[in-house]
Order: C-alpha cells, then sequence, then structure tokens
C-alpha cells in the first residue's frame, strides 16, 4: 500500500491511496485457485470547497427579554470566528448578516436604484382622482383613472426600511429589475409612534443588511450594534438571506470560480417567537404558509437551511422552524438563552465538516 499526496492548489489538496494484496483461499484452491490477487485505489480530496453563510438574526422587541439579545450576539460573533478560521484564503469564506423585525433594513444608498418600487410611498403623499369616487391611487388607477398627487412625494425622509416584495417574489430570490414590477423592492417607513425603525448608522434602530464579506471586524459590528425593536417577520429575513447569496442585484454577490471549487450554501436562521406580521397578515397561519413556500424554493436551490428558535418564554415549538430546516438535525430549540452559544457551536462545527470529492 501507499498514499501520495498532493498539496494545495486552486482545486484543492488530495491523497490517493494504492493498495494491492492477495487473499488465501480454501476452498477454491480445490479447484485450481489458490489466492486471489486485488489491487484498488482510493482519493479524497478537501479544500476545494468554498462556502457562502447568510446569519438571519431576529431583532424583535421580544429580543429584549430573558438575555436573548446578548447571548444571540455572542453566539453569532462566535460562529464568525470559528468559520472565519477554516478560510485560509480570501473568497473560501463569505458571511453576511442580516437583521430582520417586520421590515429589513436595506440601506438608503439604494434609493436611487431603478428597481426601487415607490408607488406605495408616493400614494401616502395624497392627492386627488379625477373621478372623485376614486379616493386612493390604487383605486383610482385601477379604474382607468388619472390620480394627481397633492405634493411632491420626498424620498429624502426613507430611513431604509424595506417591506415584502410583491407575491410570489416574496418566496424567490429573483433579481430585482425596473422592467417587472413585481420583482422591486419596495420601500416603507416602518414606523410605531414616533419610532422610525430603520435608520442608518445608529444603534438604536434596526441595522442594515451586511452583504457577503469576509472583513470579520465590520460582520461583528453589525451584530455588536443590534438593539431590539419591532414585530416579527421570520418570511422576510429568510428573503433577504437568500438575496445576499445571489450573484446578481442589488448585493452582487462575488462571482464563483466554479471551475477550481464547489460551493456550499447555508442560511442560519435565530428568532425567538412565532411570525406576528408581514405587508399582508396579522395571522401567523398565513404568514408561515408564504414562508414554507420560501422554504421549499431556497431548498429547492440546494441552500441548506440552519433554524433556532430561542423559546425561553414556554412558546410552542416553532413548526415553521421545524418545516424549514434542511432535516431534524438542524432545528433547535433553545430553552434558555445561555444555549444559544453551544448551538451556533453546533452548527458551526456542522458547516465546517471537510467535504470529501472522492
Amino acid at each position: 500500500m501507499n498514499a501520495t499526496y498532493t498539496a494545495a492548489s486552486g482545486s484543492g489538496s488530495k491523497i490517493l491511496i494504492n493498495g494491492a494484496g492477495k487473499i488465501d483461499t480454501s476452498i477454491m484452491r480445490l479447484v485450481g485457485i489458490p489466492d486471489i490477487n486485488f489491487n484498488t485505489s482510493t482519493t479524497s480530496a478537501w479544500g476545494n470547497n468554498r462556502m457562502r453563510v447568510a446569519m438571519v438574526l431576529d431583532n424583535t422587541g421580544s429580543m429584549a427579554s430573558d438575555g436573548k439579545m446578548p447571548a444571540m450576539q455572542t453566539a453569532a460573533k462566535s460562529l464568525i470566528d470559528q468559520l472565519s478560521a477554516i478560510a485560509k484564503n480570501p473568497g473560501d469564506m463569505y458571511i453576511s448578516v442580516v437583521p430582520f423585525a417586520k421590515d429589513v433594513n436595506f440601506g438608503t444608498s439604494y434609493a436611487n436604484q431603478t428597481y426601487m418600487d415607490w408607488s406605495d410611498w408616493d400614494a401616502k403623499a395624497g392627492g386627488t382622482c379625477s373621478n372623485t369616487n376614486y379616493t386612493t391611487k390604487q383605486s383610482c388607477q385601477d379604474a382607468g383613472r388619472t390620480w394627481t398627487a397633492a405634493q411632491t412625494p420626498d424620498h429624502s425622509k426613507w430611513t431604509g426600511c424595506v417591506t415584502d416584495r410583491a407575491q410570489d417574489y416574496d418566496t424567490k430570490n429573483t433579481i430585482p429589475t425596473a422592467a417587472n414590477a413585481s420583482t422591486r423592492v419596495v420601500p416603507e417607513e416602518y414606523v410605531s409612534g414616533s419610532t422610525k425603525y430603520c435608520k442608518t448608522g445608529s444603534s438604536s434602530y434596526l441595522q442594515p443588511i451586511v452583504p457577503l464579506s469576509y472583513d470579520w471586524s465590520t460582520l461583528k459590528t453589525s451584530i455588536t450594534n443590534m438593539q431590539p425593536t419591532g414585530n416579527t417577520n421570520q418570511g422576510i429575513g429568510l428573503a433577504w438571506g437568500w438575496l445576499t447569496l445571489g450573484t446578481g442585484a442589488p448585493f452582487s454577490a462575488p462571482a464563483k470560480d466554479t471551475a477550481n471549487y464547489t460551493y456550499k450554501e447555508a442560511i442560519v436562521l435565530l428568532s425567538d417567537g412565532l411570525n406576528t406580521q408581514n405587508r399582508w397578515y396579522s395571522s401567523a397561519s398565513q404568514i408561515d404558509a408564504r414562508q414554507k413556500i420560501l422554504c421549499d424554493n431556497a431548498k429547492a436551490s440546494n441552500i441548506t437551511i440552519y433554524t433556532v428558535q430561542v423559546n425561553t418564554g414556554g412558546d410552542p415549538t416553532s413548526t415553521v422552524l421545524q418545516y424549514c430546516a434542511s432535516g431534524a438535525d438542524k432545528f433547535f430549540e433553545v430553552k434558555q438563552a445561555n444555549q444559544t452559544l453551544s448551538v451556533f457551536n453546533s452548527i458551526g462545527q456542522s458547516l465546517a465538516k471537510l467535504r470529501i470529492a472522492k
């Protein structure tokens, strides 16, 4: 037997094991076969698998209780350390961070992109219809009438919140384009009382999405700045987590070197409660139904999904989080906040397993 080692290159490291020998026979020697020769070989390869991981993290108001927010922050930053340690070269590991509540914070730098859909925002500026029987922009235009805005809508007041995209694009990672209105990104001002939930650059608001990066410090700073606020919409977090993994707009993840590497993509979703509100519904069952479609689509695209329910308040075990996980071993229920770290460590170990190529 001999082994040949090929050092790491663009396509990873390999060990080729060749073996040869013979087996002594007892019965078969009676018919003239005293022994059987054999030759075999096997190759194991590693280092040719690159990973892209979206961390989708619950920033809702209920995360303020039972130490859930600081426990999640510690665990999420530990996972970044764990995953970054297995990245030997730039591009081996990319991570994105997607904080979510009812909305996500898209970031105001995208305000002038042609794929932004300002129709709902502009409608709230008020106006009149050419037929006064219609009092909203939507009903006016649906009736084929002309809507005249009362004032010029002010997009500069937008602080970064976006809500769910039009159905069925709320369950897909289709690139948003101006040509297809249903794919567009929908800004809104997510307000409760005097509180605006999205605002770039302040730790007291829902933090902006951080696209795929290997700037570990920037990723961890975003997590440090998280604060609990707003209602629960796991689906929008998952949808935008999946979008961060795409190579097209809006985040334009780096192109994949598929000639030399294989790629594994994963989403790690943590949430502490049941869904409560999205763009259309305030019913958990209806929101869950949309989320299940989304999870089916993502898993069909070879996205591995890990889900974590931080259940310190005795809620029912989340059926939608169980459903979305890519197998029973990828769903975790945490009963105490301080268990979050060990769960994330387990997820990190799962992601870090070397893939056997041959």
